[in-house]
């Protein structure tokens, strides 16, 4: 009763509803059905031997291993450059702060061209590692390393809000009972960020699985060690081997919705615990 009398108060609902379902259709659960569609003509034979091979199931290794890897090391780094943008002020911040967002304005293409510039054998930074004897293009530290790059602003931006709107009487009232900086910082600083924390991460990590422009360049390609999962897709689409290139992707597509599930049901039950 409460729900219809709350539909009577909002004026258009039912206009309003209808065009959100239609435009959530048309632009997602539609396409996303069609992968569906393509990958049945398999039959579950055939679906199961693509989504199986081994050089398919080495290009998830790869893909998930990595993306893990940069959404955690994002969780730092980003956490650390959102505390600085929040509780600093110096020349620059705007600056600095309006750069975040530039990994989504560039092209992946073009950042993954200047990745392997920079962090190739005779690029800047790549020519002092080979001369210690460790290569970083071409191999699934390459990888990380571009994955970091087109991931980090959602954990900035996530976490970013929380940190300005958290009261600083807190970390005060800390200090004044002779708690560590470390201490304050895990014990009142973490709990309230971490909702956000966890939804940035889920966030990285989905948009790493998919990422393929910043990520073919400096990954070199090498089968069953630096193919990625969506380079394995373009491959089978340039072979014209639809179903399987959609069977390939309906597992990421899985992956990620799993992903995007269980990091919401974390957040929900973080933000319990911390109103509790």
């Amino acid at each position: 009763m409460q729900f219809r009398a709350k539909m009577r108060n909002i004026p258009g609902f039912g206009l309003s509803l209808g065009v959100t379902m239609a435009s959530v259709s048309f632009i997602v659960l539609i396409p996303m059905f069609s992968i569906v569609i393509q990958s049945s003509d398999l039959g579950w034979a055939g679906f199961w031997q693509a989504i199986f091979d081994p050089r398919i199931l080495a290009s998830y290794r790869v893909s998930f291993l990595c993306s893990f890897t940069a959404a955690f090391l994002n969780c730092f780094f980003g956490v650390m450059l959102a505390w600085v943008l929040v509780r600093y002020r110096f020349p620059g911040r705007r600056i600095l702060d309006g750069m975040i967002e530039l990994p989504f304005a560039l092209p992946t293409a073009v950042a993954g061209i200047a990745l392997t510039a920079l962090y190739s054998d005779k690029g800047w930074i790549g020519s002092l590692f080979a001369d210690m004897g460790v290569r970083i293009a071409y191999t699934p530290i390459g990888i990380i390393i571009a994955l970091t790059f087109i991931s980090m602003p959602f954990i900035v931006r996530g976490v970013q809000p929380v940190l300005e709107q958290l009261d600083s009487m807190y970390e005060e009232a800390g200090r004044m009972l002779g708690a560590s900086r470390r201490q304050i910082f895990f014990r009142i600083v973490l709990p309230e960020i971490l909702p956000a924390l966890l939804t940035g991460f889920g966030l990285a990590f989905a948009r790493s699985l998919g990422e393929y422009g910043s990520v073919i360049f400096i990954a070199g390609n090498m089968p069953f060690e630096t193919e990625i999962a969506p380079l394995m897709i373009m491959s089978k689409l340039e072979q014209f081997n639809y179903g399987e290139a959609t069977a390939v992707a309906l597992v990421m597509l899985i992956a990620s919705f799993l992903i995007m599930l269980g990091i919401n049901t974390v957040q929900s039950r973080a933000a319990r615990y911390v109103k509790e």
